[in-house]
């Protein structure tokens, strides 16, 4: 049976300080590329992306988070990947669990893998996560559920694995070019019947970590449930092809 293909894709701004550190985490065997796409950094990350071998891909201008992972996906799916896992460079999600991400959809499992922050409320909390966006996510948790009738314990983690069937399915050039794009991939697959896993994953936040303040937080939280109701009036349709 012929091997199949895992990319990692890592959206990245201004990461040099945690690249290495995300990267070295990695177990050995379990990638078989990594496409780091910049974003217009204005440190040194593309410099250290390229000693560490890295597939490296400048954007000229910051196209924002969900612009980059456009382009991160579109080439990992011409790099013909089998699987694709976004692992943010910023180290705030754990990449030695990369191998737990990617298996289950090798194995046919699954179609889409989802890494969980959200476990307990003291290790959330523990693990720096602002209480604001905590609470935040549980609320918004609860409702896309309630209005998508899923059973996830978190749809806003960035460490997320895909096959390319899934991937493929989605018209996610549509999508935002800003953060509420993670939540229309999701709303994609939902629509298209994937079946979707979650495997726990530590919090970490920290000063190198990259967060949203509280008034995009709240843009949002406000731009999910905006398209949810979007979802809910065409059927899920307006995130299919």
């Amino acid at each position: 049976m012929k091997k199949q293909k895992v990319i990692a894709v890592m959206p990245a701004f201004n990461a040099a300080k945690t690249l290495r550190k995300t990267v070295l985490d990695i177990p050995k065997g379990v990638v078989d590329e990594i496409i780091l796409v910049d974003d217009g950094s204005s440190d040194d990350t593309i410099r250290e992306a390229k000693k560490l071998g890295l597939t490296v891909i400048e954007h000229p201008m910051n196209r924002g988070y969900g612009g980059n992972q456009k382009t991160c996906y579109t080439l990992a799916l011409s790099n013909h990947a089998d699987v694709v896992v976004m692992i943010h460079p910023d180290y705030q999600y754990d990449s030695s669990l990369t191998a737990e991400m990617v298996n289950p959809i090798l194995q046919g499992r699954f179609d889409v893998m989802l890494g969980s922050r959200i476990r307990t409320r003291r290790e959330s909390l523990a693990g720096g996560m602002p209480s604001y966006k905590y609470y935040g996510n549980r609320f918004l948790t609860l409702v896309e559920n309630l209005m998508l009738g899923q059973n996830l314990s978190e749809y806003h983690t960035g460490f997320r694995a895909f096959s390319s069937k899934s991937l493929k399915q989605l018209p996610f050039h549509r999508y935002s070019d800003d953060f509420v794009f993670d939540s229309q991939v999701l709303f994609g697959a939902i629509a298209n019947n994937a079946r979707i896993g979650e495997v726990a994953v530590p919090v970490r936040y920290f000063k190198e970590a990259s967060s949203i303040n509280f008034v995009r937080s709240c843009i949002y939280g406000m731009s999910i449930l905006r398209d949810l109701g979007m979802y809910v009036i065409t059927g899920g349709a307006i995130f299919k092809k």
